[in-house]
């Protein structure tokens, strides 16, 4: 139990093996946030089937648990990470909606022929970044978007990938430099953070 007498993640699944029902917990716990995060990857049309898969699959694999990790959210984001990859077109379309949202944020200045201008170079600045985002690799791209996006610790996104910490701090290096690579050919600043809550968040 935390502090706050409510059991761990960890505490759950082991109960659900005597108690199935107690899994549902982590749903209670979790969906909401990996909802937003399948949304973010692939679009509204298919986040609550995939959702519910992940919630499946967790279900029928929580006997391989390890218990020692108080919190299944990376084991969750993994699960629904590999979802996800089955879904690449689909990913490039919402990166680039997300692009399109990016750019048409309100501007307070009053001259409007300006405020279009800087809307008109922010709309193509911000499609190369989702053009370049979506060229990724699958494993550079899963490891940025866990990071910038979602939050997630070096640590947590190596249990979400299932890959040595070593290896989440690689990719999202290659990451960062093919991102920073797109800006200096067009002469821009670096844009690697793509849009979210935790842009620009790049642990050194």
């Amino acid at each position: 139990m935390d502090r706050a007498g409510e059991a761990s993640d960890a505490e759950v699944v082991a109960a659900s093996l005597a108690e199935p029902r107690r899994f549902g917990e982590l749903f209670d716990r979790h969906a909401t946030v990996l909802h937003r995060y399948v949304v973010r990857r692939i679009g509204p049309a298919d986040a609550g089937a995939i959702v519910g898969e992940v919630f499946r699959i967790a279900f029928e694999k929580r006997d391989r648990y390890d218990c020692n990790r108080e919190s299944a959210r990376p084991w969750l984001y993994g699960i629904a990470t590999n979802l996800v990859a089955k879904h690449r077109r689909g990913e490039g379309r919402r990166l680039r909606a997300v692009a399109r949202l990016a750019a048409a944020r309100d501007d307070p200045r009053a001259d409007i022929a300006d405020a279009v201008t800087d809307r008109v170079d922010a709309a193509r600045r911000w499609e190369r970044v989702a053009d370049a985002v979506t060229a990724l690799p699958q494993p550079e791209r899963d490891a940025l978007v866990l990071h910038v996006w979602e939050g997630l610790a070096y640590d947590d996104i190596a249990v979400a990938l299932d890959v040595p910490v070593g290896t989440v701090r690689s990719r999202l290096n290659r990451a960062r430099t093919r991102l920073r690579e797109l800006a200096a050919d067009r002469g821009e600043e670096p844009h690697d953070n793509i849009h979210g809550r935790n842009s620009g968040r790049i642990e050194s």
